[in-house]
């Protein structure tokens, strides 16, 4: 038995002996080991699984980086708080002030909670692929709601509306702030944890990383914390098809969360080598297999990745170590990647794709 602790006849803790004689930590001293201050230090720390499940008869091994356990449910907690926090810290915002953000998803969330919880308001502009569950958490959160109604009419885009909508309110908005997920470098700054979480929860570098792309954030932090720290890991993008990010024709898509209309500033040629570009079929396949194999229930972009390595699992060698960053919870996708209803109307009757796994990659889902 391990060492105890109990409450003295004062009131208060008091140490106890182990069976050996020595003095163990009182409860309380045990408590103050794990107790964190505020919600925002929760973010990060999150669980490196291995997902052995997945595949049938891989010769590698793959961990899946579980982000939906961040406390607002997506790996945008991090950069959000990173640049608030940082803002705060030089001076750039004061608790009152307005911090205004184009985000539909993920990122606005995460903006909602760290302005709450710092004592700033804040306004989130989105448009109407916005999803009601996002809206709701949104709202939940205590944030202003700002619908664009149409695209821009230049590119015929909702992202640049959206961004001219948010210069508009800069400027009708006194004490207000931008955070600019796009090309705020402590986006990816916040991601060089990430991928230092990784490599001690490996307690070694992982040969392969597959993470979903948008703002790039996730991408610039975990290569640049690699390069920095003379890892080897190979770092492979995956981007939606329709996306510009990595090059291909802009189309529509249906599956948010990763993929972009417009190359983000954050980004660089030389990031990546390569780059694996899966459909929005591929993404609800990633995400059907998941949960039916792994009881784990993601969002799109998981999804993704987990398909963008099925689509190169015969390159990886025998032994090596995959890791996925799976970004946000499968909650938020419950009308579209999990209804049926939706999954038949958009695609048709593909249950089978997720039913008979063996057939997934054969049938160019991703």
């Amino acid at each position: 038995m391990g060492p105890k602790g109990g409450m003295g006849s004062t009131g208060q803790f008091v140490l106890s002996r182990t069976p050996d004689g020595t003095v163990g930590p009182s409860a309380c001293e045990k408590i103050m080991q794990v107790a964190r201050k505020g919600i925002t230090s929760a973010i990060g720390s999150t669980p490196l699984v291995e997902l052995s499940a997945f595949f049938d008869g891989a010769t590698f091994r793959l961990f899946g980086k579980l982000e939906a356990l961040n406390p607002g449910g997506s790996i945008k907690d991090r950069p959000a708080v990173k640049i608030i926090e940082r803002a705060l810290e030089t001076g750039e915002i004061r608790p009152g002030w307005t911090v205004i953000e184009s985000s539909s998803g993920n990122m606005g969330i995460g903006l909602a909670q760290a302005c709450l919880y710092y004592g700033l308001k804040f306004i989130c502009v989105v448009d109407p692929k916005v999803t009601t569950q996002n809206l709701r958490l949104l709202r939940a959160y205590r944030a202003e709601v700002v619908m664009v109604s149409e695209p821009d009419p230049l590119t015929g885009e909702f992202l640049q509306a959206r961004i001219d909508r948010v210069r508009s309110l800069l400027e009708s908005v006194e004490n207000s702030f931008w955070p600019d997920q796009y090309s705020n470098t402590y986006n990816s700054i916040a991601h060089y944890q990430t991928m230092r979480e990784i490599v001690e929860g490996l307690e070694r570098e992982p040969d392969y990383l597959f993470c979903a792309t948008s703002t790039c954030g996730t991408l610039r932090g975990c290569v640049e914390y690699c390069r920095e720290h003379g890892l080897l890991t190979t770092v492979i993008p995956v981007d939606a098809e329709g996306s510009v990010i990595f090059g291909g024709p802009k189309r529509k898509r249906l599956i948010p969360g990763h993929g972009a209309a417009v190359i983000p500033q954050l980004y660089q040629p030389d990031l990546a080598d390569r780059c694996v570009h899966v459909n929005d079929l591929g993404c609800v396949v990633g995400c059907r297999r998941l949960v039916r194999r792994e009881g784990i229930l993601s969002g799109g972009s998981s999804g993704a990745v987990l398909m963008a390595l099925d689509k190169i699992k015969d390159e990886i060698p025998p032994g090596a170590i995959c890791v996925v960053i799976l970004p946000d919870r499968g909650e938020r996708y419950i009308d579209t990647i999990y209804s049926d209803d939706w999954v038949q109307e958009q695609f048709g009757d593909v249950a089978y794709l997720w039913e008979d796994l063996t057939e997934c990659s054969l049938m160019g889902v991703a």
